[in-house]
């Protein structure tokens, strides 16, 4: 089943500036989100962030909270315990979930979207922890729970579908 951007949401969860020094390839997962962001944002797909904790975390890094059109501040690890289905546009069914840390927050608000009937699509190359082992545990953990494993690259091809789509060249431009 490919993903259809018209049905796609993307939600970054928890890239905030406290936390990102302490994760495992930081610069790379920040990379890979503000790609991601800025193909959904040409494409029309919503982009929604959340922030874990904002006192202790603080905001969102800048460029990540700019390309937000809506973040949802928790409490709850999991963020559908917070109310995010209640932001998600309706009709859409397909979430795209990136973000930190790959092994809680990502992780728990993956499965409570999974609950809910969405159907959950984690771009593995834009999730981050403070350790691989555990980004790598909690992505083999949310494919066996019927997550769908994909780089922002399958991603953004799939959205376009066609070479001949109108946005293709801007996107191209950045995926190179």
């Amino acid at each position: 089943m490919l993903i259809d951007a018209n049905q796609a949401v993307l939600v970054i969860v928890d890239l905030q500036g406290r936390l990102m020094p302490a994760i495992h390839d930081a610069g790379l997962v920040l990379a890979q989100n503000l790609r991601l962001a800025r193909i959904a944002r040409l494409l029309g797909v919503p982009v929604l962030g959340t922030e874990q904790n904002r006192q202790g975390l603080g905001p969102n890094v800048d460029e990540i909270a700019a390309l937000c059109e809506r973040t949802l501040h928790k409490t709850h690890f999991g963020a559908c315990a917070d109310g995010l289905q209640a932001i998600l546009p309706p009709g859409r069914k397909q979430i795209v979930v990136t973000g930190c840390e790959a092994h809680v927050c990502m992780l728990q608000t993956a499965v409570g979207l999974l609950e809910l009937g969405y159907e959950v699509i984690i771009a593995i190359d834009a999730v981050g922890s403070r350790q691989a082992a555990s980004r790598d545990a909690a992505l083999a953990r949310l494919g066996k729970l019927g997550a769908q494993l994909v780089t922002v690259e399958m991603l953004a091809f799939e959205w376009l579908r066609d070479c001949k789509h109108p946005r293709f060249r801007e996107i191209l431009s950045l995926i190179k």
